[in-house]
């Protein structure tokens, strides 16, 4: 199934930090909690930046693993783009 998403989330701080989720609103809502992961946990609140969705759990998570290895200025120049 194809309802997969990569999403950005801009932190607090400015920081930005990259994701994979099956239900993007759940998410975002775990993670506003403080109980999504550890990196957003002390950069509350996050906002949405960017969102890739419609693809397979296996693509998702290649295009997190690209998005993560970025270096942080094509990080934000994509969240610019989007």
């Amino acid at each position: 199934m194809n309802n997969w998403s990569v999403y950005l989330l801009r932190c607090a701080d400015g920081s930005l930090y990259c994701g994979v989720t099956n239900d993007l609103k759940k998410r975002l809502k775990t993670h506003n909690a403080g109980k999504a992961s550890k990196f957003t946990r002390g950069r509350l609140p996050v906002k949405l930046a960017a969102v890739s969705g419609g693809l397979s759990k296996s693509e998702a998570m290649r295009h997190e693993y690209r998005i993560k290895r970025l270096p942080k200025s094509e990080k934000r120049r994509a969240v610019r783009s989007a």
